[in-house]
């Protein structure tokens, strides 16, 4: 049977840094935290994306918290899409409470409460920083993947790009893009089977259902100016401490389209912003994904592949991505095989289907002679969890039940007035609180469509004038004209008659 001092070995070894590095907490061996076994993440392989999972109530937003704060404390900003409303607490200093001092005395990490800086954004009318991108951002290709539109569909859907282009005409909400499908099978069609072939109506008709569609779910306040600057998500404050933007989705999570989107859409933006990173030692920006079964669940097989290579290409910029849900059977395997780091809390088997997921779940982490992994995963408590990472040579490190580290900020959400000042005193609020609606496709083509119709009302005037005169011209006496010229032609008769009787009595 294995000692503690040889799981302690075990674990110091497998989890050494020479470099700087984020502590989760301290590791488990039969059931006792060990004050002397840390668990340590280098900052190095932090881009290289992760897996937080563990059925409701077992510590993951905690998880989330912890990682967050060891993150802003060493610079590095995060991006935390916060569904269930409950992570911004962290912009506020937590209170120190007998429990927590006595789990950190356990696992001898001191502990010190702390608030963080903290951006409150939203993609509805919440307030915070609204975030909005436009449709010319997204591009053809994405744009269609996010309609989940066929081939033939999304080649209509880069000919109108590639109209609007030619036509300079800006795409920036949805109003636009309807309004130049709506031109091109009516005003505009012979001008689009003229440059650029035939389209047929029903093609159009089925991605404008897709558009209203996505409209239903709100898109129609995300798509707009002004477009949210990516870089504004890499600030740090006055003290070092790297900003923790927190997007509060609270109120759309029945719109998993409209969390897709946003989600590729700023993941694409960020890919083509952020240059090249190379070996820089840390990332530049940790992205947290909360429920992401609602992308996955709802994802075409075009946007899975879509999010895999992002997440393929992504980590090259520094960026690191971590999925958090309640199953890790929620992210599909192709994405799984990427995660660096699986960070997992307690699940509960309650059925039959549950145990196989289990079972299932622990032949995705290293096999450890320390540990049954199918059992431990349902006997773990509340703020504990199974971690596996990659150490600084990108080499797996031991499964370690961990005693994470309690969060330094407050464990609750935000009071409505705490909210307020935090949106009062953000320079951010106030630059994209501006809703711009310059002139676009949409008002573009507006005008021309009156134009057109104007001009058409014009040529119809000119052509009924034209008619009328050539009727007049053409018309047949009047039944006045011909009776003055009866009345004429009458009486000259009768005096030409008069005048033939008046010579012959004189003769």
């Amino acid at each position: 049977m294995a000692s503690k001092e040889d799981f302690v070995s075990h674990i110091n070894t497998g989890y050494a840094t020479k470099g700087e590095s984020i502590t989760l907490g301290g590791a488990i061996f039969n059931g006792e935290a060990l004050p002397d076994a840390l668990i340590k993440i280098p900052l190095k392989t932090l881009n290289r994306h992760g897996l937080i999972a563990g059925a409701t109530g077992t510590g993951k937003t905690k998880t989330i918290q912890v990682f967050s704060e060891q993150l802003s404390s060493l610079g590095i900003p995060v991006l935390m899409m916060d569904i269930k409303g409950d992570f911004s607490g962290i912009a506020k200093p937590g209170v120190e409470q007998p429990f927590i001092t006595e789990r950190q005395a356990k696992i001898n990490i001191p502990y010190q409460v702390s608030g963080f800086p903290v951006e409150l954004m939203t993609l509805s009318k919440q307030n915070g920083v609204r975030l909005r991108a436009t449709i010319s951002e997204f591009g053809p290709v994405l744009f269609s993947r996010i309609l989940d539109l066929n081939d033939t569909q999304a080649s209509v859907v880069s000919v109108i790009f590639k109209y609007c282009d030619d036509k300079q005409m800006p795409l920036l909400d949805l109003k636009d893009i309807k309004k130049v499908i709506n031109y091109i099978t009516e005003e505009g069609k012979a001008e689009i089977e003229e440059h650029y072939g035939k389209i047929s109506t029903a093609t159009t008709g089925t991605i404008l259902r897709k558009i209203i569609e996505l409209e239903q779910q709100g898109a129609d306040i995300f798509f707009g100016e002004i477009s949210f600057d990516v870089n504004d998500l890499m600030r740090i404050d006055e003290n070092g401490k790297g900003y923790v933007n927190v997007i509060r989705l609270t109120d759309i999570q029945d719109k998993p389209k409209l969390f897709s989107t946003f989600m590729l859409s700023l993941l694409a933006e960020i890919y083509n912003v952020m240059p090249e990173q190379g070996d820089s030692g840390q990332p530049e920006l940790v992205i947290f994904i909360d429920e992401a079964h609602l992308i996955f669940n709802q994802a075409s097989k075009a946007l899975l592949d879509q999010i895999e290579t992002i997440i393929k290409l992504i980590r090259s910029k520094g960026i690191g991505i971590y999925f958090v849900t309640q199953n890790p059977m929620d992210v599909p395997s192709s994405v799984l095989a990427q995660l660096g780091l699986k960070i997992q809390h307690a699940l509960r088997a309650f059925t039959a289907n549950d145990r196989k997921a289990i079972k299932m779940t622990s032949e995705n982490y290293p096999i450890s002679e320390y540990y049954k992994t199918d059992e431990l995963l349902t006997s773990l408590g509340t703020g504990e969890a199974l971690v596996t990472a990659l150490n600084e040579k990108g080499i797996p490190t031991p499964l370690a039940a961990t005693m994470m580290r309690a969060p330094m900020s407050r464990m609750d959400v935000l009071t409505d007035s705490e909210i307020g000042e935090i949106n009062s005193n953000s320079k951010l609020v106030r630059k994209y609180d501006e809703i711009v609606d310059r002139e676009s496709a949409y008002e573009i083509l507006t005008k021309k469509i009156q134009d057109i119709q104007q001009e058409a009302a014009q040529t119809e005037q000119k052509e009924q004038e034209a008619k009328q005169e050539k009727k007049a011209a053409n018309e047949p006496m009047s039944q006045t004209t011909k009776s003055i010229i009866k009345v004429v032609t009458s009486a000259t008769f009768i005096r030409g008659f008069f005048g033939v009787l008046t010579k012959i009595f004189k003769k």
